[in-house]
């Protein structure tokens, strides 16, 4: 058994898994010691400037010493001194003129330099990390993995391993502060934007990925578990009952439909939204509505698992 730590700092949030894995001939067993997410905005402003803002950072950072004190004191329980500790950083880190100080901060705090991923790596571990359940399942091969990001959407599709994959920058937060962050509800021509943008990536994303070979979508992030959620009608987020379940394209087209005509303080009255989401869960049902609509499929299963344990993993 081998205790890890393992953080990924999106453009929205800011989450740590500490686990205990062990490895073996089927595959091995991942075991949550401390799961944690905070929403620090980190992409604030990023498509507009180019630059991460001084308040996003300070938002970041003040998390993250957070997760490093956290990580020191489960890994003294083990009695084998520091835990192995990966950090990943995906596209407002990316996007950025200014990454250098968010790495010299990073490293500051938890005393390993951040990697800055590019698209496809960020693909290969969220498919890594989607993926190792799926076997209870029994779903149709291949997968197209789906991980709806903050500032871009990773596309992947595999049976057992990446076969393609392709970024787009067609994120929630991105999507939102581009075409839908003055509406209250979104007009129409707002809403109709946001799709032309979301559809050329979609049509990008086809000429590099065979999405029509895949069987089975595999939605992961939070705005497909929010979707989900609330899909569920469940009065707050309970994430033993959103992990693995299936939402049908008519669930989502309902539910995207529901957000995009909800004011801010009706999406924040949902049972299952988080804070951090409100602003945001419009742009990214629409993306997940869009997907499902695109590329034809009937229904999406939805993990919980994703990139943060696909970067547990790489760690043994």
């Amino acid at each position: 058994m081998t205790r890890v730590a393992a953080i990924d700092c999106g453009t929205n949030s800011v989450r740590l898994l500490i686990a205990d894995i062990a490895a073996g001939p089927d595959g091995g067993s991942l075991t949550d010691v401390e799961r944690r997410m905070e929403i620090v905005r980190l992409g604030e402003g990023v498509d507009e400037t180019g630059r991460l803002s001084a308040a996003a950072l300070d938002r970041t950072f003040t998390a993250m010493r957070g997760y490093a004190e956290l990580i020191e004191r489960h890994g003294s329980e083990t009695g084998e001194g520091p835990i192995k500790t990966r950090v990943v950083a995906t596209s407002a880190t990316r996007d950025a003129e200014n990454r250098a100080d968010f790495v010299s901060g990073v490293v500051d705090i938890f005393g390993v330099v951040p990697e800055v991923i590019s698209g496809d790596e960020e693909a290969e571990l969220s498919f890594t990390g989607a993926t190792r359940e799926l076997a209870e399942l029994r779903p149709a091969r291949p997968y197209l993995v789906v991980d709806i990001g903050g500032g871009s959407t990773e596309f992947v599709l595999g049976a057992s391993s990446v076969e393609a994959a392709r970024s787009v920058d067609i994120g929630c937060v991105r999507m939102t502060e581009r075409h839908l962050r003055d509406g209250d509800p979104p007009s129409p021509e707002q809403i109709s934007n946001t799709v032309a943008d979301i559809d050329a990536a979609l049509a990008e994303v086809r000429r590099t990925v065979p999405v029509d070979e895949a069987r089975t979508l595999v939605g992961l992030a939070g705005s497909v578990t929010t979707v989900s959620g609330i899909a569920m009608d469940l009065p707050e987020y309970d994430s033993s009952r959103i992990h693995l379940s299936r939402v049908t394209a008519a669930q989502v087209h309902e539910v995207t439909r529901r957000l995009l005509h909800a004011t801010r303080a009706e999406r924040a009255e949902i049972g299952v939204m988080h804070p951090g989401r409100v602003d945001v869960i419009g742009a990214g049902s629409l993306i997940l509505d869009r997907i499902m609509r695109e590329y034809g499929f009937g229904a999406v299963v939805v993990s919980e698992h994703d990139i943060l344990d696909g970067i547990a993993w790489s760690l043994v």
